[in-house]
Formats: structure tokens, sequence, C-alpha cells
């Protein structure tokens, strides 16, 4: 039976701590819809691009950017495939990452091999053959360091690769498993599935997927505007080390886990700090008992008045020239309406407050 051996240490709690806090300020953050999308649109080009980039494709970011759009790039046909499969992976993971897409007893989550085949299958489209793609290997492979050469890691045989996975997903639904924190039960899952290594090609790549599945699927999503795989990347040589750091250790996951979390953590403050100096004051959430649907020239009064105490007509058409006064008007009304900004003086002198 599988069972991970790991401890709580005081740099887990710190990062989990921030996790936590951070996730709290992205929650509740009331921002425009459309800067949602905006967000979740970034996030996922990051992921696909730095998830890709650390195994090694050069495509850069525009690039990348730019073939998950759909449009023509002049690079090395695998690369653009890698970059078409990953976001394929990424859009995989939303639609089996939603809260409520959930099975077995009292509604939770429930993972399994199907999803790991399909998951691998998606990452080697157009790149492995048939009898690869979401099927586990029939060979031995080793882990080399890139830079010297030596064998670093020597991967479960072919013949165990099926009973270690079934153990560990076993363990992963069970009541057990469970009560484990979802962060280190996502970073656990990503050690796991890179230790066995269960397929010819893409481990790393199904590995941080499934991470990120199981972060999605129990409510850790965070809107899904972050991408830890940016950390990874741009922290490559810290990555592979902590991996490396679990078998030197005889099996003991805590070095893992505090990369894992320091990773999450640092991600989500940027994150938090970039949601917070776009959203409107979050608290408004808690005080109006809803989230607030609120236009971009809305927040861009709002954010006048706050930083002025009060707008007359006059100050608005400063702040955007090429919107007529009864447009202008109308936003005003509608933010009256929502009950974030409250009318004084007489009609002709009249000006706008915050609400308190």
């Amino acid at each position: 039976m599988f069972q991970p051996k790991f401890f709580i240490t005081n740099p887990i709690l710190k990062y989990i701590g921030a996790i936590e806090g951070a996730k709290e300020v992205v929650d509740y953050a009331v921002m425009v819809p459309a800067w949602e999308v905006k967000f979740q649109d970034e996030a996922k080009v990051r992921t696909v691009h730095f998830g890709t980039r650390i195994e090694g494709n050069e495509l850069n970011y525009s690039q990348a950017e730019r073939v998950m759009a759909g449009e023509e790039v002049l690079a090395r046909e695998r690369d653009i495939q890698e970059v078409i499969n990953y976001r394929n992976v990424v859009e995989y993971i939303d639609k089996l990452g939603e809260r409520y897409n959930v099975e077995g007893p009292g509604g939770r989550a429930v993972y399994g091999e199907s999803w790991l085949k399909k998951i691998h299958e998606l990452t080697t489209e157009k790149i492995l053959d048939k009898g690869n793609k979401g099927e586990y290997r029939q060979t031995r492979v080793v882990i080399k360091n890139s830079q010297s050469g030596e064998v670093s890691f020597r991967p479960p045989l072919p013949l165990e690769i099926k009973m270690q996975i079934e153990e560990f997903f076993d363990w992963l639904n069970s009541d057990k498993g469970r009560d484990v924190h979802p962060i280190l039960r996502a970073g656990i899952t990503h050690y796991e599935l890179a230790r066995i290594h269960p397929f010819v090609d893409g481990n790393g790549r199904v590995a941080r997927a499934f991470a990120l599945l199981v972060l999605y699927r129990e409510g850790y999503d965070v809107k899904r505007f972050f991408s830890i795989e940016e950390y990874f990347d741009k922290n490559a040589e810290d990555y592979y080390s902590a991996l490396q750091s679990v078998a030197k250790k005889n099996g003991d996951l805590t070095p893992w886990l505090e990369f894992f979390t320091k990773a999450l953590a640092v991600e989500l403050n940027k994150i938090k700090e970039r949601v917070r100096s776009l959203s409107i004051d979050f608290r408004w959430r808690d005080r109006l008992g809803r989230q607030i649907a609120l236009s971009e020239r809305q927040i861009k009064l709002i954010e006048f008045i706050s930083e002025k105490e009060k707008l007359i007509v006059r100050d608005a058409r400063e702040v955007m020239p090429d919107v007529s006064d009864d447009t202008i008007l109308r936003d005003i009304k509608d933010l009256m309406k929502k009950g974030v900004v409250k009318k004084r003086g007489s009609t002709k002198n009249a000006y706008y407050v915050m609400k308190k």
C-alpha cells in the first residue's frame, strides 16, 4: 500500500498560510468579468508556454500565444505540436476540474487511470505512435543529468508500473489520503507520477497537469488565475533538485513539498497583488452580499472617486474623453443603483461620492 512519507515543517505551514491568504483575496475580489477572462486566458498561456519550455520547447511566449490562438508560426513542427497538445490538456483538466464535477461517496472527487491515460494521450498527440499514446511504457528507462550525463534516477520496471499506479490512486481516493491537505496532495501527486514515470515520453507534463487537476477539483483553482509552471521553469535547477532530493532522502517528500508549496505561494502572491491593484474593494462583497458586475468605464470612475474623494461629470469627461455625457450618467446611475456611489448636491451642482 502506497503511503507518502513527509513532515509538516515551519516552511510548509508558512507557505500554506500564504496560499490561503492569497486565495481569500482573489476569491473575494470584485472584478470586471472581462478582466477575469483576461486573467484566465493569460494564466493558460503561461501554463502551456512554461510547461513545455521546461521540457526543451523552443517557442517564446509570443509564439506560444499565437499558436494557441490558431495563428501560423514559423518554428519547428514538434515545438508547435507540443504547445497545441498542452493547450488541449489544460482545457481538458479545466472541464474535469469543475468543483461540481465530482463522483463517489459524499460527492467527493475520485481519480483514476483513465484520466491519467487521457492526459498523456492529449500530451503526445502526433508526437508518439498509437501504441505509446496513453499506454504505459514497455521498456526500461533511466533519467540522466543533462549536464554530466550521469544516471540520476532509475524509474520502476515496466512490470511494476500498473501496480504502483493503482496503489497510488487507491491512496489518493482513500479516507486516509483525503486527510492530507489538498495542496500537499497535489504536490505528492506531482512527485509520485514523475517518480513512476509511467510513459515513454511526456511524464513531466502529465505529472504537473494531474497535480493541477487535484488543486482544481479540491477547491484551489483560485479562479484559475495562476501558473505554477512558470515558477518551475524560472527555477528549473531548484525544481529538479527538489524532485531528486526525495530519493536521496530515502523517500522523504518533505524538501519537495517545501519547494512545491513555496512555488504555489509565490505565484498566488503575485496574482493577489495584481488582482488588488485592479479590483474594487473586496470588502464590498461582504457588505452587499454579492459580487458586483462592473464595466471597465465604471472601474475608472470608481478609481477616480477613490483617489479624489468626489466626482462631477466634468471630471469624468477628462477621464474618458471619448465617452458621451449620457453614457457617463448612465454608468453613474447604475453605480448608484448597485449601492456603490451616492449623489450629493443639487442637480446643477451635483457630485458623486463613494457610499460608506
